[in-house]
C-alpha cells in the first residue's frame, strides 16, 4: 500500500467484516465509499455515521468517481458487473483480509478467535477483557458487540482482536480468510463439518486450519478444548507452538455453581482463579469463556482481572438475545445454524428453564437458512440437535433445497413445518402460553419474526 492511495471503495461494505474494514480504513485517514446489493442498517447507520458515502447496488456508475483502489468481499463473484469493470480497466482490488493484514495486523499482537462455533462471542468476551484491563485493543467482530459502539476499531495497544472466519477470502483468493491474520494467540473453538458450498469435506476445512497452524509463532499460544478429535488431528499434522487445553487437569477448567451456567469457578492447573457470576447461560458460553480468560492471559492479563470483567459483559447480539417477554413467554434471537450450536444453545435454554420455579417449555423455531443448510447436509443431524425442544416450528424458505417436512417423522417431539410466515406465527402465538421460552434461530433477518412474535403476543 502506497502513499499515493486516498480513496478507497469497497464491494460488499454492508457484511459486518466489510463494514468492519471500512470502518478501520475510514480511522486511518482513508476516503471510504462502498456500495451493497442492499444498503441496510444495523451496518449502515453504523457507517454512515462515520462520514462513509454508501450506494445501493452494482452499477459501474459508482465509478463516475474512479477509485485508488476497490476492496473486494468475497460475497462478489465473477459476472458481476463492477467486477467485470474491475478487471477490465485494471483498476487496482484487494481482498479485505489482504488489505487488513497489509494496513493493520502486521505490527499488531493479533489474538485470533476460530472455530465452526463461538467466534463472535469469545472474540467480544476477549476484547471486553482487554479494554476491562485498560489495555484498548483493536478488534474487528463479525457482530454488533454491547459492551462497544462499534464492530471494529484500530485500538491504541499493539493488541487487535479478530474472529477469524475459515470461509474463503475472495474470488480470486479461495484460502480461508485466516490465513492472513498471522495470529500470536489463536483460539480454536471446535471444528466440525460447515460451509458445504466451498468445502468438501471436513478434511479440507482442516487443512486450511493447518495453513493457519503453521502460520503462529514459536514464542506464541494455541488455546484449544482436550476432547476435540478434528482440533486434535489437525494440530498433529504439524505444530511447533505452546498449547493450552480446556477440560483438561493441566489445563482451563469450569465448575458449575449453578446449573444453567450462570456461575462457575475457573481453575487453571488444579488452582482456583476465581468465580464468574454473569448474565450469560449455557455450557457452550462457559467454553468460551475459558477460552477468552487464557487468550487474555496470553496478553498479560492475570485471571482474576479476566473473570471480573465478564460480569459486566454484555453478550453479542443475535446470540441468545433476549428479544422481549410478554405475558411471561420469553422471544429470544441466537444466531445458530448448525445442529451442534442449535442443539448447545437449546440445553442452555432448557437448564435455565428447569431451574426455574415456574414451570415452562421451550420452544424451538428454526430457519434452515445457511448454505449448508439450505442444502441439505446436516439434515440427517438436525432432527437429533433440537431433542431439548418441547415443541418445534421449522420454516420452509423458498432457498431450502429439500422438503423440511420429511424431519417430521425423525423428530423426537412435536413438529410443525410451514412455508408461510405469517402461519408461522400464528401457529407459535397460538401454543405458546405462560413461562414458555420461544427460542428463534437463524443466521438472517427470518422475516422479522421476532417483532412478529412480540406484537402477536401483546395481542393474544
Amino acid at each position: 500500500m502506497t502513499n499515493k492511495i486516498q480513496h478507497i471503495h469497497i464491494l460488499g461494505i454492508c457484511g459486518t467484516f466489510m463494514g468492519g474494514i471500512a470502518a478501520l480504513a475510514k480511522e486511518l485517514g482513508f476516503r471510504v465509499t462502498g456500495c451493497d446489493a442492499q444498503v441496510y442498517p444495523p451496518m449502515s447507520t453504523q457507517l454512515e455515521k462515520l462520514g462513509i458515502e454508501l450506494m445501493q447496488g452494482y452499477k459501474t456508475e459508482h465509478f463516475d468517481d474512479e477509485p485508488d483502489l476497490v476492496i473486494i468481499g468475497n460475497a462478489m463473484s465473477r459476472g458481476n458487473v463492477m467486477v467485470e469493470y474491475i478487471l477490465d480497466r485494471n483498476i487496482p482490488y484487494i481482498s479485505g483480509p489482504q488489505w487488513l493484514l497489509e494496513n493493520v495486523l502486521k505490527n499488531c499482537w493479533v489474538l485470533a478467535v476460530s472455530g465452526t462455533h463461538g467466534k463472535t462471542t469469545t472474540s467480544s468476551m476477549l476484547t471486553w477483557i482487554l479494554e476491562y484491563a485498560q489495555l484498548s485493543p483493536g478488534f474487528l467482530i463479525g457482530g454488533v458487540p454491547q459492551n462497544f459502539d462499534c464492530s471494529a476499531r484500530l485500538g491504541n495497544a499493539p493488541f487487535f482482536v479478530i474472529e477469524a472466519d475459515e470461509y474463503d477470502t475472495a474470488f480470486f483468493d479461495k484460502r480461508s480468510k485466516f490465513v492472513h491474520y498471522r495470529p500470536r494467540t489463536l483460539v480454536i473453538n471446535n471444528l466440525e463439518f460447515d460451509h458445504g458450498d466451498i468445502f468438501n469435506d471436513l478434511s479440507d476445512i482442516q487443512r486450511q486450519f493447518h495453513h493457519l497452524i503453521r502460520m503462529v509463532p514459536s514464542n506464541g499460544l494455541i488455546l484449544s478444548p482436550k476432547n476435540e478429535g478434528a482440533i486434535n488431528e489437525t494440530l498433529a499434522m504439524g505444530c511447533w507452538t505452546p498449547t493450552e487445553k480446556s477440560d483438561s487437569d493441566k489445563g482451563w477448567q469450569a465448575n458449575k455453581i449453578v446449573a444453567d451456567g450462570s456461575e462457575f469457578i475457573v481453575t487453571f492447573n488444579g488452582k482456583e482463579q476465581g468465580i464468574v457470576k454473569w448474565g450469560l447461560i449455557g455450557d457452550f458460553n462457559i467454553d468460551n469463556a475459558l477460552m477468552a480468560i487464557a487468550a487474555a492471559r496470553h496478553a498479560g492479563v492475570p485471571s482474576h482481572i479476566a473473570i471480573e470483567a465478564l460480569a459486566e459483559f454484555v453478550n453479542t447480539k443475535r446470540r441468545l438475545e433476549l428479544r422481549g417477554t410478554v405475558n411471561q413467554i420469553k422471544v429470544y434471537d441466537d444466531f445458530a445454524h448448525h445442529p451442534t450450536a442449535i442443539a448447545k444453545t437449546l440445553a442452555g435454554v432448557r437448564a435455565q428453564v428447569d431451574s426455574n420455579n415456574v414451570p415452562g417449555r421451550v420452544i424451538a423455531v428454526l430457519e434452515p437458512r445457511s448454505n449448508t443448510m439450505k442444502s441439505g447436509v446436516h439434515q440427517d443431524t438436525l432432527p437429533g440437535s433440537l431433542a431439548q425442544a418441547d415443541q418445534v416450528f421449522l420454516f420452509q424458505g423458498e432457498q431450502v433445497r429439500w422438503s423440511v417436512s420429511d424431519l417430521i417423522s425423525n423428530c423426537q417431539q412435536p413438529c410443525i413445518v410451514e412455508d408461510d410466515i405469517n402461519q408461522l406465527v400464528n401457529e407459535i402465538t397460538n401454543y405458546a402460553q405462560a413461562g414458555d421460552s420461544i427460542v428463534v434461530m437463524s443466521n438472517g433477518s427470518f422475516c422479522s419474526i421476532h417483532e412478529k412474535l412480540l406484537q402477536r403476543l401483546h395481542l393474544k
